[in-house]
């Protein structure tokens, strides 16, 4: 059992020939539950003029089974060695970049520092370097990090089933990983050289971390690099199908648009604000009980004015390069980042709108 096979079957979908009429749209709107079909439909062209009633439906959904409330969590990168050629990212291996790998003892003072704004949630990532960034090295830094937070989250390079499991035992409990675009052919085009040229091997990573035993998975595409109806059908066709094969592990989804980075190279598929916003939407309509992460890739007054439509997770107080968090920061980042609000400023802007701020979400009960 595999994604791919529901991938195959609607692989080739033609974005441009969704036309559904209106009174579709508006028997969708009165569903309680959604199929695919419908999510494909709210992505159309002929569901932006129902935007404001997609909105207060998403509004409604999002209060019923998540309240008023918002996880902080905040990345650190712990090594930016990596040995792939993907054209859209700033730790391609042809950029001439100074790279650096934390230490253990750095992991610790970054992670001290880090606790000190009262998180207890962080997201650690790597590049994609086996031979420097190994499974080994990521679970040391685990144990460090378990002593300061309660829940420790990877985004890193596909792997086997039993090196999640191995990091799950090093006290690892979330995943993250995004297949970039669903588009096979294209996927091959922009992924030159390296592991992750490997389509299948990672687009099977979510299943592997799911049978490995990872409380919750992450997912998303990396907006921008092909047709966004394209990749965000996928995206919520790949999560609704992890619900119903993995119902005890908690499946959310990111929306991360892709920002200005080391390199040339540019979007084919610009997205704008408001195919964003119809995109959350629809994502929320379709999939009432999963997380949506936006994180500070997005600008401010974009964040704040997305907060009511389906978020449930926040990134603050973010940086991209290996060492920041320790005033190291001789490298350069993965990408620029747009919302620059530290922990304490992104929770008193949610307060201001009505929103409680979550710095913990769950205690893991005994060893893990």
């Amino acid at each position: 059992m595999s994604f791919y096979e529901q991938y195959l079957k609607y692989r080739d979908y033609d974005s441009a020939g969704c036309n559904p009429g209106s009174k579709t749209i508006e028997r969708i709107l009165g569903q309680d539950r959604l199929l695919p079909t419908d999510f494909l439909a709210l992505l159309s062209p002929a569901a932006q003029p129902y935007l404001e009633a997609m909105a207060q439906k998403a509004r409604r959904l999002t209060v019923q089974h998540f309240g008023k409330t918002i996880l902080l969590y905040t990345p650190l990168y712990l090594s930016d060695y990596c040995s792939n050629q993907c054209q859209y990212c700033g730790f391609n291996v042809r950029n001439p970049l100074k790279r650096k790998q934390l230490s253990l003892e750095e992991v610790e003072e970054a992670a001290r520092r880090i606790a000190a704004t009262g998180l207890k949630h962080i997201l650690i990532l790597t590049g994609d370097a086996r031979a420097i960034s190994s499974p080994d090295y990521i679970a040391d830094c685990a144990g460090v990090l378990r002593k300061y937070f309660t829940s420790i989250a990877i985004e890193v390079y596909a792997m086997t089933q039993e090196e999640y499991g191995q990091l799950v035992n090093a006290g690892v409990d979330g995943f993250t990983i995004y297949q970039e675009t669903y588009n096979e052919e294209y996927y091959d085009l922009i992924h030159v050289s390296g592991p992750k040229k490997d389509y299948r091997f990672r687009l099977d990573a979510p299943e592997r971390a799911c049978r490995a035993g990872m409380r919750s998975v992450n997912i998303g595409a990396l907006l921008g690099l092909d047709d966004w109806r394209r990749d965000g059908f996928f995206t919520g066709l790949h999560a609704h199908y992890l619900q119903n094969q993995y119902p005890a592990v908690e499946i959310s989804l990111s929306l991360p648009r892709i920002r200005p980075h080391a390199g040339e190279f540019q979007p084919r598929c610009p997205v704008t604000d408001k195919q964003m916003v119809q995109f959350l939407l629809a994502l929320r309509l379709f999939l009432p009980r999963a997380g949506i992460t936006i994180s500070t890739r997005e600008n401010a007054r974009f964040r704040d004015n997305l907060l009511s439509l389906g978020v449930t997770k926040m990134s603050a107080g973010s940086h991209t390069a290996v060492g920041a968090q320790i005033d190291k920061e001789e490298n350069a980042g993965q990408f620029e980042i747009s919302d620059p609000r530290n922990v304490a400023e992104m929770s008193a802007a949610l307060r201001q709108m009505g929103y409680q701020p979550l710095y913990q979400d769950w205690q893991p009960i005994g060893d893990r």
